[in-house]
């Protein structure tokens, strides 16, 4: 039975990865922008791998505000709940509150139902670059990053990758800093994320979710970080709308290389 029991994992996971090594989006990061980008790839019919360097998917969602598991949503994104099933309750005004866990866990629920494939505990260490575009990941275990092993990695090839890393702007600043490139941003670099406006960092969070350089595109706060823009805080609607609209940039770019 030991025997067993690990054969199976190894198995059926080597399975997984094998018929990830190929794909339509890499997302990196599994925030609510993320997940929710790759839940509507998957949905579209698309193929979605998501890695997300630590154990537990969901990025910043998991801990409300300061460890107060609720979040805010405002009235534009509603809809987005809705359509997850994620309990809400009108406060004030176009606010509504949810309970962080509990949408969170429907997130990453919905994203694996649609056809996702969750890599936990994977980082990415670089992207693959062939005829000036972004064309893959490099990936290693976030162990082995986090203790500084000197062991290859691997390489999933994407016809679209998604920045979605939140506040370090992990992949975009990655692809700047190696291939002396020119973003499509400001400052034609990572701008870096201004101080708190909730107002303006949402609004912007939706405005600068879009495709900086061929291949690669950027959403949720790890839109504002490459734009300058600013952080917003516990309040979700712009990240949930960010990932539906990454979804659409991202297929109609897919759609284009088929």
């Amino acid at each position: 039975m030991e025997q067993l029991v690990s054969t199976a994992i190894l198995e059926t996971y080597f399975k997984k990865l094998r018929d990830s090594l190929n794909v339509d989006a890499a997302i990196v990061g599994g925030g609510p922008s993320g997940l929710v980008c790759a839940e509507t790839l998957a949905g579209m019919g698309k193929k979605v791998a998501l890695f997300e360097k630590k154990l537990a998917p969901g990025g910043g969602m998991w801990g409300g505000a300061m460890l107060f598991n609720q979040i805010v949503v405002q009235k534009e994104a509603i809809h987005i709940l809705d359509e997850y099933g994620i309990t809400h309750e009108h406060f004030e005004g176009d606010y509504y509150t949810c309970d962080s866990v509990e949408a969170t866990a429907a997130l990453i629920y919905r994203a694996k139902k649609a056809g996702v494939t969750i890599f936990n505990g994977v980082a990415i260490e670089d992207v693959v670059f062939l005829n000036e575009k972004v064309s893959g990941l490099v990936i290693n275990w976030t162990p082995v990053m986090h203790m500084g092993m000197h062991v290859d990695p691997m390489v999933v090839m994407a016809k679209t990758v998604l920045d979605g890393t939140g506040h370090p702007c992990e992949i975009t600043q990655v692809v700047a800093n190696k291939n002396g490139i020119k973003l499509d941003t400001p400052t034609g670099d990572v701008a870096g994320e201004r101080s708190l406006a909730v107002g303006e960092g949402e609004k912007a969070t939706v405005e600068n979710t879009r495709e900086i350089f061929p291949g690669l595109f950027v959403s949720g706060m790890a839109a504002n970080g490459v734009h300058g823009a600013f952080r917003m805080g516990p309040i979700f609607g712009g990240m949930l709308l960010s990932g539906k609209k990454a979804a659409k940039i991202m297929a109609e770019s897919i759609d284009g290389q088929s």
